[in-house]
């Protein structure tokens, strides 16, 4: 069986890590060519890259607590507020750089349901983190 890293230390600096690679991607004036190119694809790369955070936030906040004691209704309540505010603060950053179209509510959507997969998909998997 695979074992992960079980220090919390290490699952916060993973996602602090992630939140400055958001903040660095969203100040590039064009992303879109580093993407496939189909309808809709920056939607699925928000989705992914939201899903990927929201799994590094529940694997924070999972070994901050005994396993036993994890009530999962809260931390998957907290990884999606949490991951919510970032993507709105993340379309807000992305309006004040130039050649880039901010606020956009379905870049938005797309990136708190790539959160709330993530932290579902992180509640199957948690037991590698025990």
């Amino acid at each position: 069986m695979i074992r992960m890293p079980r220090s919390p230390g290490f699952w916060l600096a993973c996602f602090v890590l992630w939140l400055g690679t958001l903040y660095l991607f969203s100040s590039f004036p064009r992303v879109n060519e580093l993407s496939p190119s189909f309808n809709h694809s920056d939607k699925v790369a928000h989705f992914g890259y939201f899903f990927g955070g929201s799994g590094l936030l529940c694997a924070y906040l999972f070994r901050r607590k005994p396993a036993a004691a994890v009530q999962w209704k809260s931390l998957i309540a907290s990884a999606l507020l949490c991951i919510a505010v970032i993507g709105v603060l993340d379309e807000f950053h992305q309006s004040f750089t130039p050649g880039r179209s901010g606020n956009d509510p379905y870049d938005w959507l797309a990136d708190v349901l790539g959160g709330m997969v993530g932290a579902l998909v992180f509640k199957r998997i948690h037991r590698l983190l025990e």
